[in-house]
């Protein structure tokens, strides 16, 4: 299901308490969500939201490709979607279509997260052979990193893109863009967006998480470490833990913790997401936790994790962690 109106707004909202000054230019915008159904549909007239990918690579150079019907040279984007999940989703879908790059190959950056960089005001010119007439784009447009190092071949969706060109920052064909591009301290290179423990006792048992089985949650029904994933207001990964685990588990003080390994997994978008992986220790009960998310809290040895419902990166994560072959990393 496309993105609602009112998650459009409040994505709206929160990208106007970065950029306070774009209000007047954005305010037909939320004038549109507060009335238009179906915001994303380009039967939504006189304007309707798209979205946009902003690929760079380890230069910081951004991906644009040739627009056959308009000449234009862009970021991919188009329009949403029966099938998408949000706007970050229907971006990730154009990239992959009219580049190849799938969403396996993408990661989000730290420092946006899926916030968008931008939001762009895009008056579009009739278009005769599909009935349209004039009308406006409001276009998201959201920064989205190679999982390795070098970009991926390139497979042009032929019917709608004639060329595609990686552009350094200073030559991003939308100023707008390239002015926030270039102030939003971009690295172009992983980082961990997603924090978790390996909480032991010390004794060989692990503190475990039984998710709720809702389907809209990360791994919903499965046992899995305690974390969840950064937010704008971390300082560093390490605080995205630590206010993961006030929020889930409150009654579980940590002393200090280490960095052990990175894992990555996808995320519901099909994007690649680096874990950092933190070890730490804790010999308390269960029951002390205060558990305010998921089921219950338990603790596990490590020859009894083939009993429940535990993904197998993680599974052996703990065997390894248990048999002391993790170097830190």
């Amino acid at each position: 299901m496309p993105a609602t109106p009112a998650e459009i707004a409040a994505t709206t909202r929160a990208y106007l308490e970065r950029h306070p000054g774009e209000r007047a230019r954005l305010q037909p915008l939320l004038d549109l969500l507060a009335t238009a159904p179906d915001p994303t549909s380009r039967t939504t007239l006189p304007a309707h939201v798209t979205c946009s990918g902003v690929v760079l690579d380890r230069d910081l150079r951004v991906l644009h490709v040739h627009h056959r019907a308009t000449g234009l040279v862009l970021c991919p984007g188009g329009h949403g979607e029966a099938g998408d999940r949000s706007l970050l989703g229907t971006a990730v879908r154009e990239v992959a279509e009219e580049t190849g790059i799938p969403a396996g190959a993408l990661h989000l950056a730290p420092h946006l997260l899926d916030a968008p960089v931008d939001i762009d005001v895009n008056d579009i010119d009739p278009n005769p052979a599909k009935g349209e007439g004039a009308h406006r784009h409001y276009d998201f447009r959201y920064v989205l990193h190679l999982t390795h190092g070098e970009p991926p071949p390139t497979a042009l969706q032929q019917d709608e893109v004639t060329g595609a060109e990686w552009r350094p920052l200073a030559e991003v064909s939308s100023p707008e863009l390239r002015a926030k591009l270039l102030g939003a301290g971009l690295t172009g290179r992983p980082e961990p967006v997603n924090a978790s423990a390996v909480i032991h006792d010390g004794r060989g048992r692990y503190l475990l998480h039984l998710r709720d089985n809702f389907p809209h949650i990360w791994a919903p029904g499965e046992f899995s470490l305690l974390g969840g994933g950064r937010e704008p207001e971390d300082a560093t990964i390490e605080a995205t833990l630590r206010r993961e685990l006030a929020e889930e588990v409150p009654g579980l003080h940590l002393g200090a913790v280490e960095p052990l390994t990175v894992e990555w997994t996808t995320d519901h978008h099909g994007l690649a997401v680096p874990i950092q992986v933190f070890t730490a220790h804790w010999d308390g009960h269960p029951d002390d936790t205060g558990l305010r998310e998921g089921v219950l809290v338990h603790w596990f040895r490590p020859e009894d994790l083939h009993r429940i419902n535990l993904r197998d990166s993680t599974r052996h994560l703990l065997q390894e962690h248990a048999a002391g072959r993790i170097s830190r990393r």
